[in-house]
């Protein structure tokens, strides 16, 4: 964007407000109004000029308000929007916008060879030669009118605008003046009169809709402008509302003097209304040759921007096409290709078919820039301060009515521009990815929901949720060692609970250990993503594993609920449960969290096949949390294939009863579980639960087995031992029994 900054600005207001009304009242007010009128009434017309305008005007107020939010550089509404959603969306919509002011070149031009319909007459009656195709004036007349471009540049431009506003007066002037034989006999107004079998509403809103879509055309200056800040919103709306006034006055005066056959059969039926007939053919001229060389100052700019931005795979390509010349940054190879994407629309010769497209095309436009706006209001970000603010509900219904209209209008042309864009958004996102995308505008507003649900999950009444969920916490200081308590956790959040990682940095906060956490953290980020966990992950620096421990279970989880869980880890392997563990878990239990211990071993979680659960009479509150934690495993793909073994530890006086209990329980709880996967086991006194367990779970790939704390505040480090034989083992302990409901 080097080159746009060195762009001469020195145009004012006047420009913009005037290249707008001179697009708006352009074209399709000359040619094709008339047919709108005699298609659909007055009553419909009017209710085409107010839907047409449901878009402009939300879409007027938004670029109105985020250019008084930021500098506004060359490529006006691609500038806008690549700086809100990110490059590689701004540039999708970018190259649609790009297309659709190219096309618009083609479709003035087309509209220009109309206005020598007279001339046409007239010379084939007075010299008998007749010109059957208007292409022999269209596409000369672009020729003509490039050459002016590419020698003059946009200065030319600005001059003509003065003299092409001057004639449009005039031309209504005279329209309004006039009178016909037709409204001079007509008795009474009927505003729902047309033709017989005339055209759908929304055929006629997609050729009628362009007009309107010249309100933006003075955005597209926006590198030539002094102050864009505000020229922009003071042109721009100024030349949208007094459209939208004069289009009402218009669709009354040809209601009420010409027959709708008159008005859907004679695209100048104008000149016959007004005082002097003449004027029509030489303001339609006028304007067309207005907008066309509007576009063809616009469409370069979008260009030479979209280059500057180097979104086109080939860097060969972005530079010939961002240079601009050594005086006045003119886009001068990029004109060159407007010009020839112009003449093969132009050999189209049909004003309707280039109607639709360009409103298609105008349409993802202005709903994206309608779209920004909108997220803008609810993302909040301190840097949003635009000078002029729109209301969020207008900007939804502008971005809504653009979705709404696009298959209303034509939903195989919708579809495609969709399909288009997304491919063109791909394309650039795969040749470019280092650019920002989609996620630039949306982090705000993700931040502000997240926030507003945080808040409103804290003030609901806890007391009357009957449910539970795992909301995990698990500090580490060997994250990159060994992956056991991540993906413990990875499992647990991926569906049912939450999970929140630590990882543990063993110091006081200085700026070494905060750049030491930055690192771990990008590190940790990654390793999250590459196993599409839902685990939140971050760092923490404390001076002991005591007081990490303290602070961890005092912050509040990024849920929006509160942490109830912690998970301790170590590894057999290396060593076995370690007294750190168990002097710490007395801090932990006071702060009525559940604890669960989780044993590794080589052996690992093997291939996620058994999940054993280890029931004894110990484990009155234990039992059903140890339940629910294998349910909430199994709910993660990687365990898709498992299934849940119960092996209850009873006397013999106890085994019907319990294996009843465990059974109802289960069926109540709608678990899947299936009643020839419970088991329970006389308990010898001989034989220590743990050789049992040694035995029945050597195979397992996840052993759960409860533990009490008083036996940890007696044993300590014992309570983990002696399991040698079997995968990894999570031990758990519940704060109070959980219900399975």
């Amino acid at each position: 964007m080097s080159n746009l900054a060195k762009a001469k600005a020195n145009f004012g207001t006047a420009p913009v407000f005037l290249t707008a009304i001179s697009t708006i009242l352009g074209a399709v007010m000359f040619l094709r109004f008339g047919y709108a009128v005699g298609s659909v009434g007055f009553i419909g017309t009017v209710a085409i000029v107010i839907i047409g305008h449901l878009v402009t005007i939300p879409t007027a107020m938004a670029i109105a308000e985020i250019a008084t939010n930021q500098k506004v550089e060359g490529g006006g509404e691609y500038f806008i929007i690549s700086r809100s959603f990110g490059i590689n969306i701004g540039a999708a919509i970018g190259i649609a916008l790009y297309l659709s002011q190219a096309i618009s070149v083609a479709f003035y031009i087309i509209a220009f060879a109309e206005a020598f319909d007279p001339v046409i007459d007239w010379v084939a009656s007075q010299y008998d030669i007749l010109i059957t195709d208007k292409r022999l004036i269209s596409l000369p007349a672009l020729f003509v009118i490039s050459i002016v471009m590419i020698t003059k540049g946009a200065d030319l431009g600005m001059k003509a605008l003065y003299f092409v506003v001057a004639t449009l007066l005039v031309s209504l002037i005279f329209f309004f003046a006039g009178t016909t034989e037709y409204s001079q006999t007509t008795i009474g107004f009927d505003v729902f009169k047309t033709v017989d079998n005339p055209d759908s509403f929304f055929y006629v809103f997609a050729i009628i809709f362009p007009a309107f879509t010249g309100m933006t055309a003075g955005v597209g200056l926006s590198g030539d402008l002094r102050e864009p800040k505000k020229s922009i919103p003071l042109g721009t709306l100024a030349a949208t509302v007094s459209g939208m006034v004069i289009y009402i006055f218009i669709a009354y005066k040809l209601s009420m003097a010409a027959s709708p056959e008159d008005l859907t059969t004679d695209q100048l039926i104008m000149s016959k209304i007004a005082l002097w007939g003449p004027i029509i053919p030489i303001g339609l001229a006028a304007a067309t040759v207005s907008s066309a060389l509007g576009s063809i100052m616009v469409a370069p700019r979008t260009l030479q921007a979209l280059a500057g931005d180097k979104i086109f795979p080939a860097d060969q390509v972005n530079q010939v096409l961002k240079k601009g010349t050594a005086k006045n940054n003119e886009p001068l190879n990029a004109t060159l290709l407007t010009i020839v994407i112009a003449a093969v629309f132009v050999s189209v010769g049909d004003v309707n078919a280039v109607a639709e497209i360009i409103s298609m095309f105008f349409m993802v436009t202005y709903g994206a820039i309608c779209l920004i706006s909108f997220l803008q209001h609810f993302a909040a970000d301190p840097s949003y301060r635009p000078a002029f603010k729109s209301k969020w509900y207008l900007s939804l219904l502008g971005a809504l009515m653009c979705v709404y209209l696009m298959f209303k209008i034509n939903p195989l042309y919708a579809v495609s521009s969709i399909v288009i864009m997304v491919l063109i958004y791909f394309g650039i996102t795969y040749y470019n990815e280092n650019k920002q995308g989609m996620a630039k505008i949306f982090q705000g507003v993700i931040f502000q929901l997240s926030r507003e649900l945080q808040v409103f999950l804290q003030k609901a009444d806890k007391e009357h949720v009957s449910t539970w969920r795992p909301s995990l916490i698990c500090i580490s200081s060997d994250s990159f060692k060994r992956s056991a308590s991540f993906d413990l956790i990875r499992w647990v959040s991926h569906r049912y609970g939450f999970g929140t990682f630590l990882h543990y940095i063993n110091g006081y906060v200085s700026r070494e250990t905060h750049a030491e956490a930055r690192v771990t953290l990008e590190r940790l980020i990654d390793k999250a993503e590459a196993s599409k966990s839902n685990v939140y992950i971050d760092t923490i620096i404390s001076p002991s594993f005591t007081t990490a421990i303290a602070q961890s279970i005092q912050m509040p989880s990024v849920s929006g609920k509160e942490s109830n869980m912690y998970l301790f880890e170590y590894s057999r392997t290396l060593g076995g449960c370690t007294d750190e563990i168990v002097e710490n878990m007395h801090l932990v239990k006071a702060a009525d969290f559940d604890i669960c211990v989780l044993s590794s071993s080589e052996k690992g979680f093997g291939y996620h096949k058994q999940i054993h659960i280890w029931i004894t009479h110990n484990d009155f509150e234990n039992a059903n949390l140890m339940i629910l934690m294998g349910f909430v495993i199994m709910g993660h793909p990687d365990w898709k294939e498992a299934e849940i073994k119960i092996f209850a530890i009873y006397p013999a006086k106890d085994i019907k009863e319990q294996r009843e209990k465990l059974l109802e329980q289960i069926k109540e709880g709608r678990l899947p579980i299936s009643p020839n996967n419970v088991e329970v086991i006389e308990r010898e006194e001989t034989l220590r639960n743990r050789e049992v367990i040694n035995e029945k779970s050597v195979d397992a790939d996840l052993t759960i087995v409860g533990f009490r704390s008083e036996a940890v505040k007696q044993l300590g480090t014992e309570v983990f031992d002696g399991y040698d034989d079997i995968g990894n083992i999570l031990f758990v302990n519940s704060n109070k029994q959980k219900e399975i409901t």
